[in-house]
């Protein structure tokens, strides 16, 4: 079945609005976890515009899943992440200027730094997943890279078929990305913008092994609580693999 990781980035959006010390991300990722969440996903931007440093290091010591941590390939975060020791690195491409995350890395031209950062993160034990565009381009730069893994953005999926009610050119560019990476070995996830409406489709990727999904649900929890929004999420991907 395909596991769930939860992405608790705008619990702290919400508590950095207007500078207080709630909600706090840990407890709404103690939460996720007690409602069938699989692993916790936060990303640490270098504008440190939702997440900090200090909720990784909460994160890291008191979560019983798996941490998944989103960042940027620099100097700076690779420290950090070879100090915190998450389960799981996905390397983002991250702009100043960006609402949240727009697209995949560019794996073709930064090649060579992906490789080197790939590298560094797994000989520390870290898994290392590039979040990535579903081209096959960059799904070959990938494998040149030495990814296990890749996480193939779905945001133009998920922006077609909201609009639409489907989206089957992005689908099919996502089913033949997917495709190739298991024939390639190399592990499958997916994310962004998945809400309980567009994520069926996707559940039909081959070798699919996890969705990451935030913001729809933190969305869901306003009007549900964090608890039945991540416990709806988790039984719809259990009942439509069924």
């Amino acid at each position: 079945m395909v596991s769930l990781g939860v992405n608790i980035d705008h619990v702290a959006t919400l508590r950095n609005a207007r500078g207080t010390d709630y909600p706090d991300p840990l407890q709404a990722a103690l939460i996720a976890e007690k409602s069938g969440a699989d692993g916790i996903t936060a990303h640490l931007r270098e504008d440190r515009r939702h997440i900090r440093d200090e909720d990784i290091l909460r994160l890291k010591e008191h979560i019983q899943t798996r941490l998944n941590l989103e960042m940027a390939n620099t100097a700076e975060m690779l420290e950090f992440a070879l100090k915190v020791q998450p389960y799981m690195v996905t390397l983002v491409p991250e702009r100043r200027e960006e609402i949240t995350t727009e697209g995949g890395l560019d794996v073709l031209r930064f090649e060579n730094e992906l490789k080197q950062c790939t590298q560094i993160l797994q000989d520390a034990s870290i898994m290392v997943s590039l979040f990535i565009e579903p081209n096959p381009l960059h799904l070959e730069a990938s494998q040149r890279i030495g990814a296990t893994i890749v996480e193939f953005h779905t945001g133009r999926y998920c922006h077609q078929f909201d609009a639409q009610g489907h989206a089957p050119n992005e689908l099919s560019a996502l089913m033949q990305a997917a495709s190739d990476a298991v024939a390639a070995g190399i592990e499958v996830n997916a994310g962004h913008g998945l809400n309980y409406h567009n994520v069926g489709p996707i559940l039909a990727l081959p070798g699919l092994v996890e969705l990451n999904i935030g913001h729809s649900l933190i969305a869901e929890a306003v009007f549900a609580g964090l608890g039945p929004a991540v416990h709806r999420m988790k039984e719809r991907l259990i009942s439509m693999a069924l």
